[in-house]
């Protein structure tokens, strides 16, 4: 049976609001969680971007909840020695409850380091870079490494008995198969159902087969339609635009600037909008058709968020568990 998790939005609420927010789903019936690692929000509007890596300690202290966070360890806001270093540490503390998922990650976020922001080629080289001196630190032993990262005598000495899950983080299939190699499993999000299947066997076809695959799926849920629209184009307008610009623009301002152009009917077609529970429950009904272990939900529509934990967690989750059994 697939988990049905909470999808922690750090662009969207203050840190203690998010916190509040996790345990009430946990109490919904929720089965997991994940977040984002932002330095800047996706727009001003969101006007949130709590440290990611601090929030964590406290979300797992307070819930009983599995964790996973979107990280980028290429060397621009952190070393991946620090990653290896925060992971094995929440790791030590929670066994079995974290996962990280490693990126190429974008401009907004790691451009106040002030570096060149390189192509996605050797963004992808780098990420690569970075996973491989996370393993290695994971193992205790000391490492050196000089690359496009340079990493001088780390050593970790407080490491759990069991490494987390290194889940890759992948939007396109070209990255999906390059992934599958060396990564303990994959993370996507929501599609038509076409996309989401070149995905997974992209995966497969590169290493990934046996390997779990997680979805992040984007949501809109409201009273009436039109709210549920109006909340997702008003705080997730960005999902129409591409890989491409999403990873190269540097401020919110700029996202802002970019959205202007995005109607309603194209954040509808990128998201899955409607004030309809049984919709919702036949999307989900459907991913976990398609395999992925765990799925977390984030629900982009702010002025909603307790009224969707409350809904889904009494009408979505036990229904979706009873259709599985």
């Amino acid at each position: 049976m697939a988990r049905i998790g909470y999808h922690a939005s750090h662009e969207q609420y203050a840190p203690g609001e998010l916190l509040r927010l996790v345990q009430r789903a946990e109490e919904a019936g929720f089965g997991s969680g994940m977040c984002s690692d932002h330095f800047h929000p996706w727009g001003e509007q969101q006007g949130h971007s709590g440290f990611a890596w601090s929030w964590l300690g406290s979300a797992l202290q307070a819930t009983s909840l599995s964790f996973g966070v979107v990280t980028v360890p290429g060397g621009w806001r952190y070393s991946p020695a620090i990653i290896a270093q925060a992971a094995a540490t929440l790791a030590e503390m929670y066994p079995g409850r974290f996962w990280i998922a490693p990126g190429s990650g974008e401009l907004l976020n790691e451009g106040i380091t002030g570096q060149r922001w390189p192509a996605k080629d050797e963004r992808n080289a780098r990420l690569r870079e970075g996973v491989d001196i996370i393993r290695a630190l994971w193992t205790g032993e000391k490492v050196t490494h000089r690359g496009l990262i340079t990493v001088e005598e780390a050593r970790i000495y407080s490491l759990p008995k069991v490494p987390p899950k290194i889940v890759g983080a992948a939007l396109s299939p070209e990255t999906a198969e390059w992934m599958g190699g060396w990564a303990d499993g994959m993370i996507t999000v929501v599609g038509p159902r076409e996309s989401m299947q070149k995905m997974i066997d992209a995966f497969r076809r590169g290493g990934g087969e046996g390997k779990p695959i997680y979805l992040q799926a984007q949501l809109s849920f409201a009273r009436t339609e039109e709210e549920a629209l109006h909340g997702a184009w008003e705080q997730w307008r960005t999902v129409k635009l591409p890989s491409p610009v999403l990873s190269d623009l540097r401020l919110p301002t700029q996202f802002d600037a970019v959205g202007e152009g995005v109607s309603k009917e194209d954040v509808k077609g990128k998201m899955r909008v409607s004030a309809d529970v049984e919709q919702h429950l036949e999307w989900l009904a459907g991913d976990v058709e398609m395999g992925f272990e765990e799925i977390n939900l984030h629900c982009v529509h702010r002025g909603e968020q307790a009224r969707f934990i409350d809904v889904f967690g009494e009408r979505v989750l036990p229904r979706l568990a009873g259709t599985l059994t």
